[in-house]
């Protein structure tokens, strides 16, 4: 997996334990098990309220930077070659 592909895997699966600890913080239920080691830490208590705080047009400059699904296009649609029937 390329540096780019292991960085979207690992801010896609944060964000979203982030996510679940936010409703369930609003919510009232249990929320996740607390972050363990510095690997869960760095991602759950620095880089998702960075990403939070962060406006929208910033990010969005991020991730159109970085290679990935987002980049891809639609392919154009086939050429007609005639009547359908």
């Amino acid at each position: 997996m390329s540096w780019s592909g292991w960085l979207r895997a690992n801010s896609e699966h944060y964000l979203l334990v982030d996510a679940h600890e936010r409703l369930a913080h609003r919510h009232g239920a249990s929320s996740p098990r607390p972050p363990r080691g510095p690997k869960e830490i760095f991602w759950l208590r620095v880089f998702a309220p960075v990403y939070h705080a962060l406006p929208w047009s910033v990010r969005h400059r991020v991730l159109k930077a970085m290679p990935g699904s987002h980049r891809k296009t639609w392919a154009p649609p086939p050429r007609r070659r005639g009547p359908a029937v």
